[in-house]
């Protein structure tokens, strides 16, 4: 239906293109590339448009230009394009910017044509027009934006003074940002002459061109202090403006930089400190953050008193803001956590949403954790809060900190009445939490056992099932846990304890245990994770035995089944006798593809040993009408000296759809992780077949097929193995062999490509679910677990965080058996 009244409309309007009047003529243009017309009816007024392009009136000209490029295809789009190219260099500016809009949209559709007005466009680069020199250095850019070089040399040719705009320098500042950032390191290569230029434009006699240099200044991955100086400096002069804009702008680049290089920002403090008085809340809260950042702990008193007047003043989210701030200013002074702490818990009692509150829950939980000594007066004011708090998942998340902390403290007993009285006045949801904690302080604390067996036999008059459930339970595991007949088993334990098996596992056997009428055995459950199955590309069509005869057995076997574990690997490879002193398998990776979909099938599996790496070439003839033989696979180290080639085994024959194995081993230094990169080869002598009788011939050609190249990477080395309580295995491992640093890993869509990337890198297990990055996510905490060759354990932290540049940075602690190896984990972040 609104396709017809669209219609009805456009031809209407149509008729107005008669009219003299010059406000309803543009009117019209609006209304026709908001229609977006249908091609039939672009017909009918495109020569109304063609015309108006040829006008006298320059406001008919411009308009006519970008309506013609919104509804044009790209058959028509070359008949007009002569006159666009004509309205680019136009003298009028409305005409030639309008024609140079149109062609930062046109790129996205029709890139070729636009292509080709290259030289016009850069005639208009040199434009006396700041707004036409400005959308021509934006088009110009876009037309190259894929050809490095040629942007460099843009870059090269503009910063010798040619552009007057200042829109277009701020445009120009950016793409000199943006080469800097490209181009390699050090100042040798050409990166001093643009930090030159970039400095330069911070004596602009425009702010706005004057703030973008300082920007682009501050947010060089490779700046020194040094260099930051003069962008500071100009920042500072702006903290004093009288225009609010650049006092925003200022203060919210010197919090950016205040993350990386607070110890630069420290001479703007005392401006910084007279803003946090600013009208304007936005600036205040930039202004009190980044003195969170930057201050000293002397200054840590008086900025808390400047804040407690502040934070009445303004929203939830400048609050949130500033609450994370004060929560790193207190991990960067534990000294300091009882004045940091009490203000926390003040601003808990006051008016808030759930977001801000749990801000301020988060934060006193993580200083809890961190800060040792802050135990016992953050879990009183938690206990205080949750006496009033009106939030169910803030009250449950406290209760249950509280369980885990709360016997670990001088006078655990304290707590018991705040508990209490959740059971008692609290929903369903936080009575169930109440009684968990309260166990938990049975279970941990013997001498409160009595008093809680008393509270929980309460419980279990509950109208809620789950809190009965639960009293229940608790109940049983206190009063019995120790008297059943597996002496072995601990309820008390098995509730109140660490769970020792990965929960996947628990649920499968419980699974099981519901299908069936065995009884349920706890020890039945398997405490190592699952280990993932490789699955191996399976040739389509009827199998055929393989006619190599050096394997018989362990091949078909590995070549009939889609999936492969390491144990079928390794019965297959200490089948062969060249393979049989390279120790125990470590690690079979998954099969890479060596081929796209062609007459030959090949994909590699590599099988890491301490001392050797055997490739395992799975190999496929896809075409019937040919049979090769003597098929081996040369394999040329491109990268990766510490290798050296000592077994090649080839496959004696290849019939159509019967796949079969090839094999090549390299030696390397035993328990380290040698990388390297190999070029590929199949070398064979082919066959043809009779497709009636199968009859082969008895002369064949030698032929060879080239290959994908194959890497050997740092994850190859790595084996995924899960830990069922990552906390426990932390601290199991000695700290003397961890080893703690931080890393940049430049700019990122979001932080979950971040972490999903150092993931892929490592080849470790992600634990706990620690792998999935809540959305929009600023900070985030990844555990990993595994095997390094030679069966060494390994466990690794990673703590993400991100700022409005999209800027990642993380800080990587590992623990592991052996130095070799934690030094080994940083090595490959650092080199990747």
């Amino acid at each position: 239906m609104w396709q017809v009244e669209a219609t009805e409309v456009f031809f209407s309007v149509t008729k107005l293109f008669q009219s003299k009047d010059v406000s309803l003529r543009r009117m019209v243009y609006l209304m026709i590339k908001e229609l977006s017309p249908s091609s039939d009816e672009v017909i009918i007024v495109t020569s109304s448009l063609m015309k108006d392009m040829n006008s006298k009136t320059d406001l008919y000209r411009a308009n006519a230009i970008r309506v013609l490029c919104r509804i044009t295809d790209g058959a028509l789009l070359g008949q007009i394009e002569r006159y666009i190219k004509q309205a680019l260099v136009d003298k009028n500016v409305v005409v030639a910017s309008a024609a140079l809009v149109s062609g930062i949209h046109l790129l996205q559709s029709n890139p070729e044509i636009v292509k080709r007005w290259s030289n016009e466009v850069q005639e208009a680069v040199q434009s006396r027009s700041a707004l036409v020199q400005f959308h021509a250095l934006a088009l110009l850019h876009q037309i190259r934006q894929n050809d490095r070089l040629a942007v460099s040399k843009l870059v090269t040719s503009l910063t010798r003074g040619s552009i007057r705009s200042p829109l277009a320098q701020c445009l120009l500042v950016r793409y000199t940002s943006q080469v800097i950032r490209e181009t390699a390191s050090g100042s040798q290569t050409g990166e001093r002459p643009f930090y030159d230029f970039l400095e330069g434009c911070l004596r602009h006699k425009n702010d706005m061109v004057i703030l973008e240099a300082a920007r682009a200044i501050t947010e060089l991955n490779s700046v020194t202090s040094r260099e930051l100086t003069p962008a500071i400096t100009v920042l500072q002069l702006f903290l004093s403006s009288s225009k609010p804009v650049l006092r925003f702008a200022a203060v919210r680049t010197l919090n950016k930089v205040a993350m990386t290089h607070p110890l630069a920002v420290t001479n703007c403090n005392i401006d910084m400190e007279s803003l946090i008085s600013d009208q304007n809340r936005s600036i205040a809260t930039l202004a009190i953050t980044t003195l969170l950042k930057t201050g000293n702990e002397s200054s840590v008193d008086r900025l808390m008193k400047q804040i407690t007047n502040f934070m009445s003043d303004i929203a939830d989210e400048f609050k949130i803001v500033v609450v994370e701030a004060i929560r790193s200013l207190c991990l960067k002074f534990p000294q300091k956590y009882r004045t940091l702490m009490n203000f926390l818990s003040n601003i808990l009692r006051e008016e808030g949403g759930f977001e801000y509150k749990k801000a301020i829950v988060d934060s006193i939980l993580i200083l809890i954790r961190d800060i040792p000594d802050a135990k016992d007066s953050g879990l009183s004011h938690l206990c205080e809060f949750i006496e009033d708090c009106e939030f169910s998942y803030l009250s449950t998340q406290i209760l249950h900190f509280l369980g885990n902390e709360g016997p670990k403290t001088p006078d655990p007993s304290k707590y018991i009445r705040y508990i209490h009285n959740r059971v008692i006045l609290e929903n369903a949801t936080v009575r169930a939490s109440a009684v968990s904690a309260l166990a938990k302080f049975g279970a941990l604390v013997e001498s409160l056992k009595p008093r809680i067996l008393v509270l929980l036999r309460r419980c279990l008059y509950d109208n809620d099932d789950e809190v009965r459930d639960r009293a229940t339970l608790y109940l049983s595991a206190l009063e019995h846990g120790s008297q059943l007949e597996d002496k072995d088993f601990r309820a008390d334990k098995f509730v109140f304890g660490s769970l020792d098996v990965p929960l996947a596992n628990l649920e499968a056997s419980l699974q099981a245990y519901v299908a069936s009428e065995v009884r349920f055995d706890i020890h039945s459950v398997p405490k190592d994770a699952k280990a993932q199955p490789y699955a191996e590309k399976k040739a389509a069509g009827p199998k055929k035995p393989a006619k190599d005869t050096a394997m018989p057995v362990a091949a078909n076997e590995l070549s009939s089944s889609g999936v492969k574990s390491t144990d079928a690997y390794e019965k297959l490879l200490s089948s062969i006798p060249e393979f049989s002193t390279f120790g125990k398998l470590f690690k079979s990776s998954s099969p890479v593809e060596l081929t796209e979909e062609t007459e030959y099938e090949v994909n590699v599996v590599k099988h890491i040993y301490p001392g050797h790496v055997v490739l395992q070439f799975n190999c496929t003839n896809t075409i019937p009408e040919q049979l090769l033989e003597n098929v081996h696979i040369l394999v040329e180290i491109v990268e990766g000296d510490e290798f050296s080639e000592v077994v090649s085994k080839s496959l004696s024959s290849l019939p159509f759809n019967s796949p079969g194995q090839a094999f090549v081993a390299f030696e390397k230094p035993e328990g380290v992780y040698s990388l390297g990169k190999f070029a590929n080869t199949m070398r064979f002598i082919v066959k043809e077949v009779d497709k009636d009788t199968g009859e082969v011939e008895d002369e064949g050609v030698e032929d060879e097929y080239q290959l994908e190249e194959l890497e050997v990477l740092p994850s190859d080395y790595f084996l995924k193995k899960a830990v069922p309580n990552f906390k426990n295995a932390w601290e199991n491992l000695s700290p003397e062999f961890e080893r703690v640093d931080e890393y940049g890993l430049g700019v990122r869509e979001n932080l979950n490509e971040a972490v999903q990337a150092v993931i892929e890198i490592f080849g470790l297990q992600p634990c706990e679910g620690t792998e999935v990055v809540p959305a929009n996510a600023r900070s985030h905490t990844c555990l990993l677990a595994g095997k390094f060759v030679g069966d060494i354990s390994v466990l690794v932290r990673l703590s993400f965080g991100i700022d409005p540049q999209k800027q990642v940075a993380m800080k990587l602690s590992v623990r592991s058996e052996d130095q070799y190896v934690s030094d080994a984990i940083h090595e490959i972040i650092s080199g990747a």
